[in-house]
């Protein structure tokens, strides 16, 4: 069994919803407490084993390059300074892991995304997917990434991690419908992009955390764009399945959340400064609910 080394990782968005903070700032570069919302998406990868970032940009994201890169001045001031911490900290963001940057020419879907990293991937290699609006925090087990690769190496099949929703939320989401035998993990037998709730043919919505292999990207790579112009990653796994594929899903476990919606990126702020600062955090928070 050839070992997973690789991430993808689209970040070519324009981050709209977040305008005006995204005209000139990568969305992916806003902070979560005291650290770049990418950088957790990163940092759990490298912690599940993967060696490689490939990372899909546009125009505007030189911020993310920066980030991941070393320098070298503010190391020298640091040590001049003999801000020793603050060094290591540094230091270690551009030693994570090997990075790799492709730009996207022009927003044509998750899809197309991903097709632009295809030369960097073996013909025989699959691939992690890890799109920027989800970040989990699983303190007592493992990480997200962790509980996709653990069902790729028994079944070496596609993975998409899941999560339980309201399934009156089903229009936000991209629904799968299941095997009778699935529990925790199990087949996907059919992905549904954003159906009405009383269509939807289960509460598991799609997480972007995925494993992909060699299949999936050949059947993007054949793909033709969708009525609104895209290539979609969903349409790729509904011909993998067509075509006699066995796509697994993954419950998560574990506390996501979605950093692309502005609720969502402040309830995860929250949640990492009350992490990192404990009391100091929670007597701020209880201070704010009480209008003080």
């Amino acid at each position: 069994m050839k070992k997973i080394t690789k991430a993808i990782l689209p970040v070519a968005g324009f981050g709209t919803r977040f305008l005006p903070a995204t005209k000139v700032q990568p969305k992916e570069m806003l902070s979560i407490f005291d650290t770049p919302a990418i950088e957790f998406i990163v940092e759990e990868a490298v912690e599940a084993g993967i060696e490689e970032i490939i990372l899909i940009t546009g125009r505007g994201k030189r911020a993310i390059e920066d980030h991941f890169d070393r320098n070298v001045e503010l190391e020298n001031l640091l040590k001049s300074r003999e801000k020793f911490e603050e060094l290591a900290q540094i230091q270690r963001i551009s030693r994570m892991a090997n990075f790799s940057y492709v730009r996207q020419p022009e927003p044509l879907g998750d899809g197309h995304a991903i097709l632009c990293a295809k030369n960097l991937i073996a013909p025989d290699e699959s691939v992690l997917v890890l799109f920027g609006d989800d970040i989990v925090d699983n303190e007592k087990g493992k990480n997200s990434v962790q509980q996709l690769m653990e069902i790729y190496e028994k079944t070496q099949n596609p993975v998409i991690l899941l999560q339980k929703i309201d399934q009156k939320d089903s229009e936000k989401y991209g629904i799968v419908k299941i095997s009778r035998d699935f529990q925790q993990s199990g087949d996907i037998l059919d992905v549904v992009e954003k159906p009405k709730p009383n269509e939807a043919p289960s509460n598991l919505a799609i997480v972007g955390k995925y494993i992909i292999t060699p299949e999936i990207l050949k059947n993007l790579a054949k793909l033709e764009a969708d009525q609104s112009g895209e290539i979609r990653l969903s349409a790729a796994f509904r011909q993998y399945l067509q075509n006699g594929g066995q796509l697994m899903g993954k419950v998560l476990e574990g506390k996501r959340f979605d950093i692309g919606d502005k609720l969502g990126f402040l309830e995860a702020t929250l949640h990492f400064a009350l992490k990192k600062e404990g009391d100091k955090a929670q007597q701020i928070i209880e201070k704010f609910a009480r209008g003080k």
